[in-house]
Formats: structure tokens, C-alpha cells, sequence
């Protein structure tokens, strides 16, 4: 049987006894570790929703039933058009009337040679006329009020009516905004404290706009700070 050998006993010594080198050391057993890594399946997370987020979040789905709204999601701010877009609708309405009205002295008896039947058929289709002008007017004012901007805590809903059975709904996350800007031009804009909002966002670099804000600037500091308090995985407040 081999002795065990000393690791630190010299193997030899030189003329003056002084120890020339040792026994080399044994190699130690490198130790094996295996890295394991665990992913956590984020479809098995339940997402835990406080009773005032659902509390917001069912009163927005009550008060916007025509938004697609995720669970815990409520709206901040649903930003209307400036009331005075109606005006210039309706001023086309009264000088499309006036112009209507002013026909039937045309109508006259003995004018162009009309009968009183003729002038009893001329009435009846300018007011035909004036009933559908005053329609005209109607549905776009149905169609302009229902254009709406939406802000909620996860994204930004633009609503677009173009007539009265054409509409779709524009959604963008809030951490998809890159950019929000307002704009206002000339005295009128600016004395009635309206305009319009720009959004970019990344990616596809798709442009959102909406005209005839009414205190536009106030609008873009809200998402803003709705804008980073999202990415900084801060709660939205509001």
C-alpha cells in the first residue's frame, strides 16, 4: 500500500539543507454549477385592481358605452370641440336660408309670367328646400359634437365621426406617445382660447390630430403628465 504522501514536507534539499521543492499540489475537483433561470409566466399573474380604479372604471363604462375600455381602465378627460366650430355651421345654414327666401319675389304673379299655381308650387319647393337645409345644419351639428379625444389612464381614444353612420374609435398607449403638442393661430384662436392637439408616436410614426380644442394647452399638460407618469410606472392620477 502507497503512503499517503506529505504535501508539505520537501521532496529534496540542496548542500546546505535548504528545501529545494515540494510535492505539487493535488488539482482540486472543479465544482460543476448550473445556472438555472426561471421565467415566471405573466398569463398566471392575476393583476390585482384596487376598488377605486373599478370603481372609475365602471363609471366610465356607464358614462362611454361606445369606448372599448380594458379592465382597470377609466377615462381622465374626454376633451370636446370648441362650441364656437357650431357657428360656422350655422352661418352657412341662415345664408343659405336668406338666399332662399329672397327667391320667391321672383315668384311674384304676373313675374315671369307664373301663374298663382306656379307660385303655390314655387313656395312649396322652397320650403322644401328650407326644411332640408335646416337638416343639413342638423346633422352636422349631430356629427361635430360627437368628435371626441379621450385620455384614460393606459391610452388615448380618438372617437371620429364623419357622418351620421360612419365612425371608428383611434387607439394609442401611452407609452407609444413620443410627442404631444398643441397649436393655436391668429386673434380668434387665441381670444376664444381654442385650437388643435398633435400626438407622433414611435414606431409607425402615425400623426393624431384633433381641431377646434378649447384650451388646447391645458389639454397637452394633462397628457403629458399622463405620458410620464405611465412610463415611469407611476399611477395616472385623475
Amino acid at each position: 500500500m502507497k503512503p499517503e504522501q506529505d504535501h508539505e514536507k520537501p521532496v529534496a534539499y540542496d548542500n546546505e539543507g535548504r528545501p529545494l521543492f515540494y510535492h505539487p499540489q493535488p488539482k482540486q475537483a472543479e465544482e460543476t454549477l448550473q445556472k438555472v433561470h426561471v421565467v415566471k409566466d405573466p398569463s398566471t399573474e392575476e393583476i390585482q385592481i384596487s376598488d377605486e380604479i373599478l370603481r372609475k372604471h365602471n363609471i366610465s363604462n356607464k358614462k362611454y358605452p361606445n369606448l372599448n375600455l380594458s379592465d382597470g381602465e377609466y377615462v381622465i378627460s374626454a376633451v370636446k370641440r370648441h362650441p364656437l366650430g357650431l357657428v360656422t355651421i350655422w352661418l352657412s345654414v341662415i345664408f343659405v336660408s336668406i338666399i332662399i327666401l329672397l327667391v320667391p319675389i321672383t315668384f311674384q304673379e304676373g313675374v315671369f309670367g307664373l301663374s298663382k299655381q306656379g307660385v303655390i308650387f314655387g313656395s312649396i319647393i322652397l320650403v322644401t328646400l328650407l326644411v332640408f337645409v335646416f337638416l343639413v345644419g342638423s346633422v352636422a351639428t349631430i356629427v361635430y359634437q360627437s368628435n371626441r379625444f379621450y385620455l384614460t389612464n393606459e391610452s388615448v381614444i380618438q372617437h371620429i365621426q364623419t357622418s351620421l353612420f360612419s365612425q371608428n374609435n383611434q387607439t394609442v398607449s401611452l407609452d407609444n406617445i413620443e410627442d404631444a403638442s398643441f397649436r393655436q393661430i391668429g386673434v380668434l384662436q387665441s381670444l376664444f382660447g381654442y385650437g388643435s392637439i398633435r400626438l407622433s408616436t414611435q414606431g409607425d410614426e402615425t400623426t393624431y390630430r384633433f381641431s377646434w380644442v378649447t384650451n388646447p394647452k391645458k389639454q397637452i399638460d394633462t397628457l403629458n403628465n399622463a405620458v410620464e407618469a405611465f412610463k415611469n410606472g407611476r399611477p395616472v392620477e385623475g
